[in-house]
């Protein structure tokens, strides 16, 4: 098993801790969650409450989020369901700028007392950072939007769905694995929802209600015979939809080159877990890499990962600030890359946005957490940095007058700063199939689904594992291989970026669990690409002892 994996399965299965939640959140029963605990006109009144509140306390700025965080997890292991667990966090956070200082507070106290002082207690930390505060906060102006909503576009909500009815799902699939040969498996269903309420003192009433799926597990094989052992996680990704992503519809099916079903708008566990189990086998067998220089043909479910940290991450402006220094490194795209306007990041045919709106994805919202709306944006134009990441108090330092959108918090009791957006390869203009890539392709290997990784805390020396690899030969494969990674720095590996699938072929996946912040904080991110072909990349073998 993968390190990445091992870490979110066991880590939820001993009581979901790693996820994003609070000393306050709390087991909960199934019905309350379905129960609203509060209407928007409430809360519109308890914000109203802060936000006066702050105003005769000094505060030149002020937003009030008050939010609900549900979520469920089923755990089952072979024949068993080993957990069901339910949480519910329920509070506001109370942010101010006083003498041009931030000051945060935040309580589970969510009545009008409650919020009163909070509130008071948030001018009150203000003031007493103004002591140490060298500049002023500057925030970029931003439309008063009134009172809005807005809700993910879901069909079936899967807090609604009987519990029993995902039990057997899932034990469905580990029966299909078994019944292909697998020796042990475990798979888990987590739901979730962010019932989030924003209000300032720019006049944004902003309500909405968030709902993510993420549906996985990890089959083992086992031989014997020689010692071995292979694991397989799914292909699902973790999504931005209902309960209607695991209806496994065939025509969102891709049959991709080596025989693999991937799957794109709904996804069948069931199906993907018997695959699973097949492929497990042959990975004992696999032939072992011989180390070299290698076209990688790097498919969606492997690439996003790849993606995130060698591009989100150093594109985030607080890192390359060196605000995450302590904690999450720095970037090697400093200012000075951006500001030259001819910064050669990849290769002439690599378009990478940023995007909050993207349907279907983890961070799709229509507002973030200090009510911009949010939007879609370029990091790299044809192969050069044009752009951040970016939030209101930081758009300034690069010459900016509007927020990029990508502000969140992970729950209101935490302050809300900025975090990546989706992050994403844009498909190529050419049509080109994986199939017609690979006929291309003399001496290569076709990875499916990312595995362990490494970088170096600029983002820019890496090495990427996987779970399938595939070795190709004169245009075809040939066969499976295994102990493969790949070593590179971010640079040269998106300039030997040489060929992109077009957008037939591109796909969402991504990661519940993207860290950042002291005290650490998580965020659900997606990045979307197409297959695409990288010439001559240096590959190891992981299997040999030096």
């Amino acid at each position: 098993m993968k390190r990445r994996d091992f870490i979110q399965l066991t880590g939820m299965s001993a009581g979901a801790m790693m996820m994003p939640f609070t000393s306050f959140a709390s087991p909960v029963e199934l019905s309350r969650l379905l129960d609203p605990l509060m209407d928007v006109q409430q809360k519109k009144q308890l914000a109203d409450i802060a936000l006066n509140t702050t105003k005769s306390l000094g505060a030149t700025y002020t937003d009030v989020r008050i939010g609900r965080y549900l979520n469920q997890f089923v755990i089952t292991r072979e024949k068993k369901a080993q957990n069901i667990v339910n949480t519910e966090s329920f509070g506001a956070g109370i942010r101010v700028i006083v003498n041009g200082t931030w000051g945060f507070a935040a309580s589970n106290n969510v009545t009008a007392e409650g919020i009163k002082k909070t509130a008071e207690r948030a001018v009150a930390i203000a003031k007493a950072n103004s002591k140490f505060q060298n500049e002023p906060v500057k925030l970029a102006a931003t439309p008063s939007y009134g009172e809005v909503s807005w809700k993910t576009p879901i069909v079936k909500n899967g807090f609604e769905v009987p519990v029993k009815d995902k039990v057997d799902l899932l034990l469905s699939a580990n029966a299909k694995a078994m019944e292909k040969g697998a020796n042990f498996v475990n798979s888990i269903m987590f739901l979730v929802n962010e019932q989030k309420y924003f209000a300032s003192s720019e006049g944004s009433y902003i309500d909405q209600d968030v709902h993510r799926t993420w549906p996985n597990f990890n089959v083992n094989v086992v031989d014997r015979a020689s010692g071995q052992f292979k694991s397989r996680s799914a292909f699902s990704a973790p999504v931005g939809m209902g309960y209607e992503y695991l209806d496994g519809k065939a025509e969102d099916k891709i049959e991709g080159p080596g025989g693999i079903i991937l799957y794109n708008k709904s996804y069948d566990i069931v199906e993907d877990a018997g695959m699973a189990a097949e492929q497990a086998k042959q990975m004992v067998t696999a032939k072992s890499v011989e180390p070299g220089k290698y076209d990688l043909v790097l498919e969606p479910s492997h690439l996003w990962l790849t993606i995130h940290e060698s591009v989100g991450h150093p594109t985030e402006l607080d890192r390359v600030l060196g605000y995450e220094a302590n904690y999450a490194g720095t970037s090697f795209l400093t200012l000075d890359k951006w500001q030259s306007k001819k910064f050669n990041f990849g290769s002439k045919i690599v378009n990478i946005v940023a995007d909050k709106t993207q349907p279907g994805s983890l961070g799709a919202v229509a507002y973030d957490d200090e009510g911009v709306k949010c939007k879609k944006w370029d990091l790299i134009k044809d192969g050069i940095l044009v752009n951040y990441q970016a939030i209101r108090d930081q758009v300034n330092i690069i010459g900016q007058k509007e927020s990029h959108g990508c502000c969140y918090s992970q729950n209101w009791s935490d302050v809300q700063f900025q975090r990546m957006a989706n992050v994403s390869l844009q498909p190529g203009k050419e049509p080109l199939t994986p199939q017609q890539m690979i006929a291309g392709v003399e001496k290569g290997i076709y990875i499916v689904k990312n595995g362990s990784f490494s970088i170096d805390q600029q983002r820019y020396n890496f090495q990427f594992g996987g779970v399938l690899f595939f070795e190709i030969k004169n245009g075809k494969i040939e066969g499976m291989l295994k102990d493969v990674a790949y070593q590179s720095n971010t640079q040269e590996f998106w300039n030997s970026c040489a060929q992109i699938c077009d957008e037939r072929d591109y796909r969402l996946n991504g990661a519940f669990n993207d860290g950042k912040g002291q005290p650490g904080q998580s965020n659900a991110v997606s990045h979307g690409s197409a297959t695409a072909r990288f010439n001559g990349v240096n590959v190891i073998n992981t299997g040999r002892n030096i």
